[in-house]
């Protein structure tokens, strides 16, 4: 008698996070509870309080998985022997995928956490900043060897840099962008473009 196959166990943890992303991407972290996220994920209430201790503590979780993930990709792209314009391209199209293919994930991250300058976002602030540091590092050489303009430090530039790509994201977050495969793609390029080649035409004279 043929032996039925065993159906791999559930993770209760993954999937109370994966519900939670969709709660608080549709109402707003503020204003949902916790009872709302255990309903999505079709939990028992208190399953939730056995892997999370709060709610605030579901969004820390989502964060930090997220961010680690961009941090390695970030110096993962960095090992690569490439031109500091491909490295550019690289990070930005990770990040610009990473919403292509988990919207409300990103959306939750950049609303609920990086943008929420009181809360969250202070609570975070230093991991968000080592990803401005890893960029930064790949920055500095070339403006060490004259690829990049000296007088923008490397800090600066890198704030700019993943600055221009969350301001993307925003407006693809909240309908002010379309949502193309092709305007993805493009907007990988142009990102690199305006902080790289600048928007002059040509260099304007000195003041």
């Amino acid at each position: 008698m043929a032996t039925a196959a065993r159906t791999a166990p559930v993770d209760k943890r993954r999937v109370i996070l994966d519900a939670a992303v969709r709660v608080f991407g549709r109402q707003g972290f503020h204003h949902c509870r916790v009872s709302d996220v255990a309903d999505e994920a079709g939990v028992a209430y208190g399953l939730v309080y056995h892997y999370f201790n709060s709610k605030e503590e579901i969004l820390n979780t989502l964060f930090l998985e997220r961010w680690e993930i961009m941090l390695e990709a970030i110096t993962e792209i960095d090992e690569r022997d490439l031109p500091v314009r491909d490295k550019l391209y690289s990070i930005a199209g990770f990040i610009i995928d990473s919403y292509r293919h988990d919207p409300d994930l990103m959306k939750v991250i950049i609303v609920e956490v990086t943008r929420a300058a009181n809360s969250f976002g202070a609570a975070h602030l230093d991991k968000i900043s080592e990803a401005y540091e890893r960029i930064a590092a790949i920055l500095e050489p070339a403006r060490a060897d004259g690829s990049l303009k000296s007088g923008i430090p490397a800090e600066f530039a890198a704030m700019c840099f993943y600055g221009a790509i969350e301001q993307l994201l925003t407006g693809w977050i909240f309908g002010l962008l379309p949502t193309t495969d092709e305007e993805f793609e493009r907007a990988k390029g142009l990102v690199v473009e305006a902080i790289c080649g600048g928007l002059e035409s040509t260099p304007a004279a000195s003041a």
